[in-house]
């Protein structure tokens, strides 16, 4: 959202790599595969972050080549079968084999497919939705603006203590206290979606806007001030601060994440109790 100060214009796609400096492992088939400190991670646009792993560190026997394609940056990309314990997934995992000599950082460099593993953990803790972005952040805020909720004549919420987060690169995102809802307008619906930085986002449905609020009902501690509150979303529901209506900029709807595979939910919930 913001933008460089430079008198060159820059590329339209710029990559980025750097070391992570976490102990990483990813478990497929009831076996890890890999498990290591000698992590990079690769930022590009479009794309959230990907952990590449030294292809010496996977296990023996786990790696089967099965396609090429081409990488508009990093050129040939050779995709793999992954194999181990009593699991077999197809295009699992890729390596970039035709790397420019400006990229050669990822040269002998794996990366498997977040969807398709088992589970990802840094140290003893799984990882959800994606690899961590080192410079994401989030930053809450309590104040006494007035937030008013509206669905055409009723109003959904009315708060003076609203507290604010703050994610990198989204617009603020305004939580109300339950006590301060008028919680028989909101409609529990059967979705969840997984953030790495909060944890497990429950929705509800206000008449006829379909997810247009949410809660993390356990958020992670780093973020547990916003637990049990609930958002709403300005572009499904009228949200007014100190009576100006709230609208997002564009580029700032948040990409949702289904539950990863093999994800089981309590194990996410009690990590968070704990």
């Amino acid at each position: 959202m913001g933008r460089f100060l430079t008198p060159e214009p820059l590329p339209e796609r710029l990559l980025f790599v750097e070391p992570l400096r976490r102990r990483m492992r990813v478990r497929f088939g009831g076996e890890w595969l890999v498990d290591t400190e000698d992590v990079l991670l690769l930022h590009e646009p479009g794309h959230y972050p990907v952990a590449f792993f030294p292809k010496s560190a996977v296990a023996d026997g786990v790696l089967a080549a099965s396609r090429t394609t081409q990488h508009r940056e990093l050129g040939e990309t050779t995709w793999y079968t992954v194999t181990a314990g009593d699991g077999r997934t197809e295009r699992a995992a890729w390596e970039y084999t035709g790397l420019p000599e400006y990229a050669d950082a990822l040269e002998g460099r794996v990366a498997f497919a977040w969807r398709a593993m088992e589970a990802f953990y840094e140290e003893d803790e799984r990882i959800v939705g994606h690899a961590a972005d080192l410079y994401h952040r989030n930053d809450i805020r309590k104040t006494s603006r007035h937030l008013v909720v509206r669905d055409g004549e009723r109003v959904i919420a009315d708060t003076h203590r609203p507290v604010v987060l703050y994610e990198s690169g989204f617009a603020p995102r305004w939580y109300v206290p339950r006590e301060d809802i008028d919680e028989t307008a909101l409609a529990h619906v059967d979705t969840q979606t997984f953030c790495p930085y909060k944890g497990i986002a429950r929705y509800y449905d206000i008449g006829t806007h379909a997810g247009a609020a949410w809660s993390y009902e356990h958020a992670w501690t780093e973020v547990e001030r916003v637990s049990g509150m609930v958002s709403f979303e300005p572009d499904k529901i009228e949200v007014y601060l100190d009576g100006e209506r709230l609208a997002l900029e564009p580029g700032q709807t948040v990409i949702a994440h289904g539950v990863d595979r093999g994800l089981d939910t309590d194990e996410i919930l009690k990590r968070a109790s704990a």
